[in-house]
């Protein structure tokens, strides 16, 4: 199936996801509020292609990533994942719609995808072989005390059991190899090697389960920007190669243009714009992205650079969010109605959705 025909196929749905960390006070600990990482986003994921995840710190893209993952708990919504494992598995499926289906003996036909938000770890445990997570920090992310080659094989052992211990050398090996180490390397520790040689590690035992979907948390934000290069030109051949889906959750827009193929903005929990990389680079509607692409620095002093957008204010907190938009309190073109509810994504082009019915008075008051 060549990536043209594989983008035609929906891997992952997101509907109305939902993820609040409760908070306790007083003397008996009793919840008092919720801060709301993520407050009713969706978006779908199509087979083959990349989706980039953007925003300034705290707007919950990595607390998004890690939901699909079933690493936090979803409050509400679904994670509807098109799998295609087969077998005796018990778990809660989606079908036609609806959720808590239990089928016993589970097989995906075209109508049927699984809610990962309505799985627990144990019923989870299958489908992490088809959904693995490249995380950000090299460092914290690998066991000091384990060597390269038994880090890799961690994921074979768990759900290939059924390979014998000389195939899973050899596929330690292989993948080794295909991240740009040598094989020779893997008897060595993580200490030993630089961060740029610890991340590809990472993305060697993320594609040790021959996953579908792998989630980038900010892969080189810790790398230097030489190495990043190298790091990203590497991801998007095994995705060619190896015909992956990835979900690039990132803060450098420079890193985000370059391998995605669509970009979700968020903000304050929620997706504020979503749109095909060039034309949100070239056509951002909503005065939040517009902001962020001003704030890029270019590197060639003769290209005439539009001013910089400066927004007033701090971000508010997830704990009192404002009412109505989430960004109204520092939004240029805010409007007294902008308070009363929030703004439902908005189709502008075919693709292009804004959460803002007020993005085109941006112009007008720009000028």
């Amino acid at each position: 199936m060549s990536k043209k025909e594989r983008k035609c196929n929906t891997l992952l749905e997101i509907k109305d996801l939902k993820v609040y960390f409760p908070v306790y006070g007083g003397v008996l600990k009793r919840k008092v509020a919720d801060v709301k990482a993520v407050d009713g986003i969706s978006f779908e994921l199509k087979e083959g292609e990349t989706l980039g995840l953007v925003g300034e710190s705290g707007c919950g893209k990595s607390t998004t990533g890690k939901t699909i993952i079933n690493l936090n708990p979803a409050t509400g919504g679904q994670i509807l994942f098109h799998s295609k494992l087969t077998g005796e598995i018990p778990v809660v499926a989606v079908k036609n719609g609806e959720s808590s289906v239990k089928v016993p003996s589970f097989s995906v036909p075209t109508n049927l995808s699984v809610d990962i938000a309505q799985l627990n770890n144990e019923q989870m445990r299958p489908f992490r072989s088809e959904i693995q997570m490249i995380f950000q920090d090299p460092y914290a992310s690998l066991n000091p005390r384990m060597t390269v080659n038994d880090i890799i094989m961690e994921p074979l052992n768990i759900h290939s059991p059924e390979l014998t211990r000389t195939e899973k050398f050899e596929k330690v090996s292989w993948l080794m190899e295909k991240v740009g180490l040598s094989a020779e390397q893997a008897t060595r520790y993580p200490h030993e090697f630089s961060g740029g040689q610890r991340q590809r590690i990472g993305i060697a035992r993320a594609l040790a389960t021959n996953p579908r979907l792998v989630i980038a948390d900010e892969p080189v934000s810790a790398l230097d920007v030489s190495i990043q290069a190298q790091v990203i030109n590497l991801m998007q051949d095994l995705q060619d190669e190896f015909g992956l889906t990835y979900i690039f959750i990132a803060h450098d827009l420079a890193v985000v243009e370059h391998i995605s193929d669509r970009i979700a903005v968020m903000y304050l929990g929620n997706i504020v714009e979503i749109a095909k990389t060039e034309e949100l680079f070239t056509k951002p509607c909503h005065p939040y992205t517009k902001a962020l692409l001003s704030a890029i620095p270019h590197p060639d002093p003769n290209v005439k650079k539009e001013k910089r957008i400066m927004l007033e204010g701090d971000v508010p907190t997830p704990l009192a969010k404002p009412s109505g938009c989430g960004f109204r309190t520092r939004c240029p073109i805010a409007a007294p109605e902008c308070a009363l509810s929030r703004p439902p994504m908005r189709e502008v082009s075919e693709g292009h959705l804004v959460a803002c019915p007020l993005f085109d008075r941006v112009e007008s008051k720009s000028q």
